[in-house]
C-alpha cells in the first residue's frame, strides 16, 4: 500500500492536521484491516521536529506514526520533484514569463537535487516489494546537485529566454507568499515552499538510510528534460486570482 497523500499549504478543511496526520493515521489502520504487506509512505527530505514549521513537524509526526505502526513499511524522503503539472518547473516557467526579474532568496543559494517524477515513481514501486528496504527510511534525491538560480536558468534557456535575478531577503519571500496563498487560486509560491526553498534541498535531515545502488535516481534536471514537461507557455492572468476566478463562474 502507498501512501502519497500530502500538501505544501493550509486551504479550507484541508489542514496540516488533517491530512498529515489524521489522514495517516486512518492509512495505518486501513493498511491493518487490509492486511497489507507493507505501507510505503512519501515523506519529505528534511521533516523533522521542532524546527519552527508545521509542514516539516506534521511530516515528521505522520512518519513517527508509520514507524509506529507495528506494520512492515518503507518511508521514502525525497526533496523537492520535478514532472509534468509540479510545482517547481512550471511555477517557474510562468513566473519568468511573468516578471522582468527573477527573486532569488537571501544572500546565498541553498544546493538542492531536483527528483524526477518517473524516478520517484520507479523507487515506490520497488519499496513494495524490495526486502532490502523493508523498514527502512531513505532519502531519495536527484543525481545532480546545482541551485535555484540554475534551475531558472535552464528553464528560461529552454523557453528561449533571458533571465535577470534581484536578490530579496528571505522575510520578503515570506509576506509575498502569505499574499500568494490568500489572493492566489494556486499559490505562485506558499509559505511552507518558501521555507523549503531557504533550505538545503540536497541532504536529508535527519540522517537517514541510503538507496541501494541500483535503484538511485539517474534522470537531470537538464534543458532537453525541461522541454520534455511541456511547460504551459502563459503569463500569470487575472483568472489566476480568487477573486477573478469567482467572478467568472
Amino acid at each position: 500500500m502507498i501512501h502519497a497523500a500530502g500538501i505544501n499549504r493550509e486551504h479550507g478543511a484541508q489542514t496540516y492536521q488533517r491530512v498529515h496526520r489524521e489522514g495517516t493515521a486512518n492509512v495505518v489502520r486501513a493498511a491493518r484491516e487490509a492486511g497489507a504487506g507493507r505501507l510505503v509512505f512519501v515523506s519529505f527530505l528534511r521533516a523533522r521536529p521542532d524546527c519552527g514549521s508545521e509542514y516539516h513537524q506534521s511530516k515528521w509526526d505522520a512518519e513517527e506514526a508509520v514507524r509506529a505502526s507495528g506494520l512492515d513499511y518503507t518511508i521514502l524522503r525525497p526533496g523537492i520533484v520535478n514532472g509534468r503539472g509540479d510545482h517547481m518547473l512550471d511555477h517557474l516557467s510562468r513566473a519568468l514569463q511573468t516578471f522582468p526579474v527573477f527573486a532569488l532568496m537571501g544572500r546565498r543559494d541553498p544546493p538542492m537535487r531536483p527528483l524526477a517524477v518517473e524516478d520517484l515513481a520507479r523507487v515506490m514501486a520497488a519499496a513494495c516489494r524490495d526486502p532490502r528496504l523493508s523498514r527502512k527510511t531513505v532519502a531519495v534525491v536527484g543525481p545532480e546537485e546545482i541551485t535555484l538560480r540554475i534551475a531558472a536558468e535552464r528553464v528560461a534557456a529552454a523557453r528561449g529566454k533571458r533571465v535577470r535575478f534581484l536578490r530579496l531577503p528571505i522575510w520578503v519571500h515570506r509576506v509575498l507568499a502569505a499574499l500568494f496563498e490568500r489572493t492566489m487560486v494556486v499559490p505562485l509560491a506558499a509559505k511552507a515552499q518558501v521555507r523549503i526553498l531557504s533550505e538545503s534541498l540536497s541532504e536529508p535531515l535527519p540522517a537517514c538510510d541510503s538507496l541501494p545502488e541500483d535503484l538511485l535516481p539517474r534522470l537531470p534536471l537538464d534543458e532537453a528534460r525541461i522541454r520534455a514537461v511541456d511547460l504551459r507557455p502563459e503569463a500569470l492572468q487575472l483568472s489566476d486570482l480568487r477573486c477573478f476566478a469567482k467572478a467568472q463562474r
